[in-house]
């Protein structure tokens, strides 16, 4: 078996600079692999196992979510794409405010380096909404918005009304996206967005009783400026996704 690399600090020592790291991420919860690349870039060497074996040994574990295994419904086999805005996933969830009630949270994420890019909170859950966070990806990515700007862009989506409206596919189409729904019943093949959505309600939503829609406007976006800038993926070497995606652009031009 391969060792990790040697460092001077006992188990004792290890497991206090992982309680540190974890007390300053500006997430809720980190895995052993997460945490360990923060230890390396505070200079501290150490095995993927023992950090493992010592969250686990100390209850320092991000609780895992585990799912009935199912067959490949992801379009192909792959939701991951090379490059940034070849691909992106949109969906919906929904939130509570103490003054307007129900409220709805739409988001739109690159399938490669998983940024967010555009949301938008709302009362009212219908296509209008749902179409905001497309747009805004298409102005800030594609330089513009206009006729035909986003040519080559995919969108993956549900079945959701919103996203079967006759003024949401006929505006994506005016933009030049390709509409790629995901399989009715699979969310695997919209895996990506779902996925940031799990981590939205995990690290924000559910710490939260947001009094007012406009205080989860705040707060939701001051959570996204966060992960898109501090979230580390581990897949980018644990670049975060707006480092990712400057890497990619750079290696790109």
């Amino acid at each position: 078996m391969t060792r990790g690399p040697k460092t001077a600090l006992s188990d004792e020592q290890l497991v206090a600079e992982i309680r540190t790291v974890l007390s300053e991420s500006p997430f809720a919860g980190e895995g052993y692999r997460k945490v360990r690349a923060r230890l390396v870039a505070k200079g501290i060497a150490a095995g993927k196992n023992r950090v493992l074996r010592l969250m686990r040994e100390n209850g320092l574990l991000a609780p895992v979510r585990r799912g009935r295994p199912r067959g490949d419904r992801s379009h192909g086999g792959r939701i991951r794409t090379d490059r940034p805005d070849e691909l992106w996933g949109t969906d919906a969830a929904r939130f509570f405010t103490r003054v307007e009630g129900w409220c709805w949270f739409f988001g739109a994420v690159d399938h490669c380096v998983t940024d967010v890019v555009g949301w938008h909170v709302a009362k009212t859950g219908d296509r209008w909404a749902a179409l905001e966070p497309v747009r805004q990806g298409v102005r800030a990515h594609m330089g513009g918005f206009a006729k035909a700007i986003a040519s080559g862009l995919d969108l993956r989506h549900d079945w959701g009304s919103q996203y079967r409206a006759r003024a949401f596919q006929a505006e994506i189409g005016w933009l030049g996206i390709r509409s790629t729904p995901a399989y009715v019943g699979e969310p695997e093949c919209n895996g990506v967005v779902e996925r940031f959505i799990r981590t939205l309600k995990e690290e924000c939503i559910y710490l939260h009783d947001f009094e007012t829609l406009e205080e989860a406007r705040e707060v939701i976006g001051a959570f996204i400026e966060r992960y898109n800038n501090g979230w580390l993926l581990q897949r980018h070497g644990y670049l975060t996704p707006a480092r990712a995606r400057e890497e990619l652009g750079r290696r790109a031009a």
